[in-house]
């Protein structure tokens, strides 16, 4: 999966009369179509680089980043295009995830590292990702423009009408996905097994990634991608894989699997939403870092980003949104966003729950032509000010505008010790001292998940019995309060 900001992609356009449109594909030798340089994709990659560490956050681990990192230059280094400028970073995100960027630039989410189970299946991912860039995937997608939306698995809440007006990335980056087709997937697989091999990894393993990833779709309410739209189905891919390695000579298969090397670097990551970076409980938001809590209307639709909260009413036409501003005194931040030229309303200072304050009601005019109402507040608090503005249509202020009201107003201080000191799950690998079936094993080992969970996680049958001494992940945690 390959994300970039639109404007880039826009600019990229203009070039298209200066840019050679037959060239040689790096990993294949074969001929391909583009629009753009390899200095314009590293940049391309370079400069959504940043967005995506902003939306996504990465994995506060030193060691488990150089890890991943030094083991995906390795493999990057082996293949077709060694000089890139690769990238690789672990993202603080629970979606079973992988993606990369034009130039090399590759990011493994969290979320997936806890239910690898190998060094060789992190390298075979790592190497379908590699893949995608040696093969120039992305360039040949954007030299054809085919492009779609993405939201990066997290829910749109704004109306685009409401959210232009506002310039308020309700879906996170403002990025544009480019699918990659069925072929371009499947070949990416292939350059997987191969720079695998290169490193001396055992190929066999790759299978048993999409062996999870079939497990976790099947799973219901599962937090994953949909594979089957943009990827080959993962059983499909088991067996072009099996007939991959089947290819490859009988005295050549096998090499490094390093599952308790791997197992050990993962022990103890983060699993599932860390609710140190806020959480709801209903419609009541604490955000235990830094400080806060505030309720949200009952039924609205709600959403937790690194750089938003936000709510949409069932009817979808009401949203609150809440951002934090450094730098900013709630004056300042007020008179900006009152000022804009298609803003009218008057703020006035005020106190929200002993926190100084400028709030008002304002009417405002889309880039549409519609009229929309709302308010909003600006509230100073530990060192930032928080932007909460609420917007509906007019036919719904009426309505509406208690509730919103009553969210502004909500914001408040935490001071709740239970709350301050919540702790996310984590994994926690075991050894275990004697043969035993899942079930007993998470009788044995009580925590937040169920058999089926664990099952996925360590790519298991429910019903299989774990040998002694093996090595078994399990999930460790307390109830939010």
């Amino acid at each position: 999966m390959i994300v970039m900001r639109l404007g880039r992609v826009a600019k990229l356009a203009l070039l298209a009369g200066t840019v050679s449109t037959c060239a040689t594909n790096p990993a294949t030798g074969g001929h391909m179509f583009s629009l753009i340089s390899e200095g314009q994709e590293i940049e391309m990659g370079r400069e959504a680089d940043a967005s995506i560490v902003a939306q996504m956050g990465v994995v506060e681990d030193t060691a488990l980043q150089r890890y991943v990192s030094d083991l995906g230059l390795r493999l990057a280094r082996s293949s077709e295009r060694p000089n890139l400028p690769w990238t690789f970073r672990v993202v603080d995100d629970p979606i079973i995830n992988a993606f990369a960027l034009p130039g090399g630039y590759i990011y493994i989410s969290r979320g997936i590292l806890a239910h690898f189970n190998s060094e060789a299946e992190l390298a075979s991912v790592l190497g379908h990702e590699i893949g995608h860039v040696t093969a120039r995937h992305s360039v040949q997608q954007l030299s054809k423009q085919q492009l779609g939306q993405i939201g990066l698995g997290v829910a749109q809440i704004a109306a685009p009408q409401l959210g232009q007006f506002l310039g308020v990335a309700a879906a996170g980056l403002e990025l544009l996905f480019l699918k990659f087709s069925r072929d371009d997937e499947n070949q990416a697989d292939r350059l997987g097994l191969r720079y695998m091999r290169r490193g001396g990894y055992d190929p066999r393993e790759m299978v048993k990634v999409y062996q999870m990833l079939e497990r976790v779709s099947a799973a219901s309410g599962s937090r994953v991608p949909d594979w089957q739209s943009t990827h080959p189905n993962p059983v499909d891919r088991q067996e072009r894989i099996n007939a991959g390695v089947a290819a490859i000579p009988a005295d050549s298969v096998g090499g490094l699997v390093r599952r308790p090397e791997y197992l050990s670097r993962v022990d103890g990551i983060v699993f599932g939403d860390d609710p140190r970076q806020g959480y709801f409980k209903d419609a009541r938001f604490y955000h235990p870092d830094l400080r806060f809590q505030m309720e949200f209307p009952a039924g609205w639709r709600t959403v937790n980003t690194r750089q938003l909260v936000g709510a949409t009413s069932p009817q979808e036409d009401a949203q609150i949104v809440l951002t934090a501003h450094p730098g900013a005194t709630p004056d300042s931040a007020a008179n900006a966003f009152f000022g804009h030229q298609a803003v009218d309303g008057r703020p006035q200072r005020l106190q929200i729950h002993g926190l100084a304050a400028v709030e008002g009601p304002f009417t405002a005019q889309t880039q549409s032509g519609q009229v929309v109402s709302g308010a909003a507040a600006f509230i100073a608090h530990r060192g930032l000010v928080y932007e909460i503005v609420g917007i509906a249509t007019q036919a719904a202020w009426r309505t509406q505008q208690g509730p919103v009201t009553a969210t502004l107003r909500s914001f408040a201080p935490l001071s709740d010790p239970a709350i301050l000191g919540v702790q996310p799950d984590r994994l926690d690998v075991v050894r275990v001292d004697r043969d035993a079936t899942l079930v007993e094993f998470a009788r044995r080992y009580p925590g937040p998940v169920s058999v089926h969970a664990l099952a996925v996680m360590n790519n298991v049958d429910s019903t299989a019995t774990l040998p002694r001494s093996s090595l078994v992940k399990r999930v460790v945690g307390r109830p939010l309060p």
